[in-house]
């Protein structure tokens, strides 16, 4: 017999999102966050690492308007148009090579929705989603400016608190966030850095006064 999907089907944030002219319902994931966090400010460079199918990088453009920048990029095409402040490429978000990625550089938020083809095995779904999370948070890492966010997604499992203690090293501020419209058989969390701390030079923690 085969196994019933349990994430096909339209449940009201799927038909919301449809009406919103959103091409998914993740939109309403980021729009608590924000509410929640005020992140997305008009004015500010945003950087999404696996955008499509395009509901994160379509509501971040319109948070920060048109005197902001987006750059959103993912290895598989959007399902929208992006207004003229949001710019799509189609590369590798995770490699700091990708020479896209430094567009709009430095970022004042950098987002991550990117979750791994899961298996149905939970621990190695678990672990490669906590790999995908480091990655992002790398990136994140060496994008942003200081005082910068980040947010991005995790299945909780083992590795989740390393995952916590990474963010409450670069990031002054670190909360978990499950937005409402995560459904309920899913152990996705998003973890929120906020206040990026100023890199230190080189040699400083060993200088004298």
């Amino acid at each position: 017999m085969k196994r019933k999907n349990p994430y096909k089907g339209a449940d009201r944030f799927t038909v919301e999102a449809k009406k919103a002219g959103y091409p998914a319902r993740s939109v309403f994931k980021l729009e608590e966050i924000d509410q929640r966090t005020r992140l997305l400010r008009p004015g500010q460079s945003v950087l999404e690492l696996g955008a499509s199918p395009g509901s994160w990088a379509l509501y971040a453009a319109g948070k920060v308007g048109a005197k902001g920048h987006l750059l959103a990029m993912d290895l598989k095409p959007l399902e929208t148009t992006l207004p003229p402040q949001a710019e799509f490429f189609i590369g590798d978000a995770l490699s700091l090579e990708t020479e896209a990625l430094s567009k709009f550089f430095p970022y004042d938020v950098v987002l991550s929705d990117m979750a791994p083809n899961t298996t149905g095995n939970r621990l190695g779904d678990q672990t490669r989603s906590f790999e995908l999370f480091m990655r992002a948070l790398g990136v994140a890492e060496a994008l942003l400016k200081p005082g910068g966010a980040f947010v991005g997604k995790i299945f909780m499992g083992e590795d989740f608190s390393l995952a916590k203690a990474a963010v409450k090293r670069i990031f002054e501020v670190e909360r978990t966030i499950r937005p409402e419209g995560t459904r309920t058989n899913s152990y996705e969390v998003f973890v929120i850095g906020e206040r990026k701390r100023a890199a230190k030079a080189p040699g400083a923690e060993g200088a004298s006064p």
